[in-house]
């Protein structure tokens, strides 16, 4: 029996914070801000236990029962969730508060998770008194945690495969891992675009949903320990210059990062890019952090944010050329 850690307490300002984590001055609760907090909170929950994956299903299982409901079914309209980059961002602010809370848990993770349930089950049925159905709250919470440990896992996996494939058996340097994985995350965000039948880049204007991905990419980096800064852009080439994506790298890379989605049936392009963008942002931390490391995070940051944007255009351009 565990009785370390003052658990009413804890629950109270582990629920105020949640709260207050989505709330506006202005603008009240966010409620779907505070369903991806939820869900960030549960999925580092979930990556403390060994098998995180079958820890997630047994736990939003137990949610629906202590909910009294199964998850909404059908198909999600196309608005019923927040683009890939948001739901990364906004679950990684939920796993870090989460973090916060597990510095000061002296009980064991199965208690926390327990009372992470307990939190996010009373959440999820106060508001159907508001008229939101608790199936279809418990559906949205389920999609976003599924999301951000696939996200998650993603990235890690695929920067195992960097160094199994190509650092230990065809001897590339991390700069070299660091440019394929932005690059395929520009390549794959290219197509996504285009898949929808639009234009996003025109002469030397850089779109707003590149800045989204990169942001991705040089967020998860600064979170492992790359300097923040306003250097991500330094040394970029000028836009007078051929654009110089770096394809030899990308090509080598890609077959790799799709078959690993097919794999875990990561179809969209759009979520394709933003995992390639996470990975890239790791890889980028093993190669720019530490005390020594073998690439200065001056050179190692734009080289990364040259690759996405380089190959963004490359790939825009081909659709433009294809397209005349």
């Amino acid at each position: 029996m565990f009785a370390l850690t003052n658990k009413p307490e804890m629950g109270a300002r582990l629920y105020a914070g949640l709260i207050d984590l989505a709330t506006d001055s202005e603008r009240g609760t966010d409620v779907m801000q505070l369903i991806q907090h939820m869900a960030g909170v549960l999925v580092e929950t979930y990556l403390v236990f060994e098998q995180p994956n079958d820890t997630m299903q047994a736990s939003l299982e137990r949610l629906a029962q202590m909910m009294g409901c199964s998850p909404a079914e059908g198909p999600l309209g196309p608005r019923a969730l927040p683009p890939p980059h948001i739901i990364d961002l906004e679950t990684e602010r939920g796993r870090l508060a989460a973090r916060g809370f597990f510095e000061e848990w002296l009980d064991c993770a199965y208690e926390f998770h327990d009372l992470v349930l307990v939190i996010v089950h009373n959440i999820l049925v106060s508001w159907e008194a508001d008229g939101q159905s608790r199936a279809e709250s418990l559906r949205l919470l389920i999609e976003c945690t599924t999301r951000c440990m696939t996200y998650e896992i993603a990235a890690q996996e695929l920067c195992d495969v960097v160094i199994e494939k190509k650092v230990a058996r065809d001897r590339w340097c991390l700069g070299d891992c660091v440019a394929a994985l932005s690059g395929v995350a520009g390549r794959r965000l290219a197509t996504s675009m285009y898949a929808d039948g639009r234009v996003y880049f025109v002469g030397a204007e850089i779109p707003e949903i590149l800045d989204h991905v990169a942001h991705v990419m040089t967020q998860e980096a600064v979170r492992l320990g790359v300097p923040a800064g306003s250097d991500w852009r330094f040394g970029l080439p000028a836009n007078d210059i051929p654009v110089n994506a770096p394809v030899n790298l990308i090509n080598a890379m890609e077959p790799y990062c799709i078959g690993f989605f097919r794999a875990i049936r990561v179809d969209n392009p759009f979520e394709q890019a933003v995992c390639c963008a996470k990975a890239a942002g790791r890889m980028l931390a093993v190669a720019a952090g530490g005390a020594v490391p073998e690439l200065e995070p001056a050179i190692a940051k734009p080289l990364a944010m040259a690759a996405m944007t380089e190959t963004y255009k490359f790939v825009c351009l081909e659709q433009k050329a294809l397209s005349v």
